[in-house]
């Protein structure tokens, strides 16, 4: 397996990914290839883009999408978007994703990294085995229009 910087053009394959990871029971998600190629595109453009694949004899298995961000102390990387093939899942895939997005902090001498996720799926148990921790003092709030 090798990780390697995204191209516009693994875009198409990483959207499939984003549809095969969250059209399932577990997160109640419709994505279409369209709407989720829109999704990533948007993260693809953004000014200050950090993203990766995974990928194996050509094909991506894989993706992290993130941005860094300007803070008031020093910059970080806030991850948008990460997923591997549902069946690659639970075999180290996610972190060498993540260890790739590290890395690029570590090179900078960015802050560190901050995502969010829902709170009931497997993930947060995942990011705290890869050195995440609950945040006591920021939250995430939500309001329905």
């Amino acid at each position: 397996m090798n990780i390697r910087e995204m191209l516009r053009e693994d875009i198409p394959a990483c959207a499939d990914i984003l549809c095969s990871v969250y059209n399932n029971e577990m997160w109640q998600c419709r994505w279409t290839k369209e709407t989720a190629m829109e999704y990533l595109t948007d993260f693809f453009e953004t000014k200050k883009f950090v993203g990766y694949v995974l990928e194996e004899n050509g094909e991506i298995l894989g993706g992290i999408f993130a941005r860094e961000k300007v803070w008031w102390n020093n910059s970080e990387v806030f991850i948008e978007e990460m997923f591997v093939k549902p069946e690659l899942q639970r075999r180290g895939c996610g972190t060498l994703l993540l260890q790739a997005v590290e890395t690029y902090v570590k090179e900078k001498g960015l802050a560190g990294l901050t995502l969010e996720t829902n709170k009931y799926a497997p993930a947060p148990n995942f990011y705290r085995k890869n050195g995440f921790q609950d945040n006591d003092y920021v939250i995430v709030m939500y309001k329905e229009a």
